[in-house]
């Protein structure tokens, strides 16, 4: 018995690594694959599944968000004033979770899979001459940014109601199914907010986080934090991702970035079919 638990560590350990390697290397998080590695490679539930993803996420966003806070990469006024949204939202997914049947979270997180792989492609534009709007001059939005080789760069953002409502949901996918939600953190700062996309996603990084252990609270006091699973996902998909970072800066991601999208499209067919025939 003591024999096949050290076993099962350690093969969940070797497997968050890698997650949260590919994770790392490929911007989409690294529990954007753990979540199928638990439930399609180890028949983990569902709930118990988010709630090491949650747990994963707190610990590798913590570690990359001081790195780009102490760049000044970061917008921590507009991080913590977006957190508000994403907060309720966390907390209501966590909840909506807990009584939504299992077949339904696999077909939301399959479609929400779909959504990351298709950004992926997506062109990445750093918007300059935007003119912030009142609301966002009023509450301190506007920031600067370092630039290599040139300095400072101050930049102004706008829509700032729509971008704290897209932000709730947000809170919600993340709460519902255990991922940062990264991807409409993006979309919110970047295509709606207009951030310079170097700001936004590394604000999205300090949010992180902060989202996840809003939902991990909720998922604590129904008991589906199980520490024999928790632990070897976060030490794992930490040094996994820790890894991925020092790698990034020496190799070219951009077929490995492809490829993984495809992968990635699969596992969300593979989610979507399972949720749909009831193998949850």
């Amino acid at each position: 018995m003591t024999t096949t638990i050290l076993i099962f560590t350690l093969v969940l350990l070797v497997g968050a690594y890698l997650a949260g390697l590919l994770g790392s290397l490929t911007g989409l998080g690294g529990g954007v694959v753990v979540i199928p590695l638990l439930t399609l490679g180890f028949n983990v539930d569902f709930h118990y599944a988010i709630g090491a993803a949650l747990v994963a996420s707190i610990a590798t966003s913590s570690g990359a968000a001081s790195a780009y806070v102490r760049e000044g990469i970061t917008n921590v006024r507009l991080g913590m004033f977006l957190e508000i949204a994403t907060t309720v939202g966390a907390v209501g997914g966590a909840l909506i979770a807990l009584w939504m049947p299992i077949n339904a979270i696999a077909i939301i997180y399959g479609l929400v899979l779909i959504l990351t792989a298709a950004m992926q492609y997506r062109r990445k534009v750093d918007h300059s001459g935007v003119v912030g709007s009142v609301a966002a001059q009023r509450l301190g939005l506007f920031g600067t940014y370092p630039v290599k080789g040139v300095g400072l760069v101050a930049y102004q953002l706008t829509n700032v109601v729509w971008g704290f409502l897209i932000m709730i949901m947000a809170g919600v996918l993340s709460g519902l199914l255990g991922i940062g939600s990264g991807v409409l953190k993006v979309l919110a700062m970047d295509c709606t907010m207009k951030v310079p996309f170097k700001v936004s996603t590394t604000t999205s990084n300090f949010m992180i986080g902060v989202t996840a252990a809003a939902s991990a609270v909720v998922y604590i006091q129904r008991g589906y934090i199980d520490p024999g699973i928790a632990c070897p996902v976060m030490i794992g998909v930490l040094f996994g991702a820790l890894t991925g970072a020092r790698l990034l800066k020496r190799m070219k991601v951009t077929l490995l970035r492809q490829i993984f999208a495809i992968a990635i499209l699969l596992v969300a067919a593979n989610m979507i079919y399972n949720g749909f025939t009831g193998k949850f």
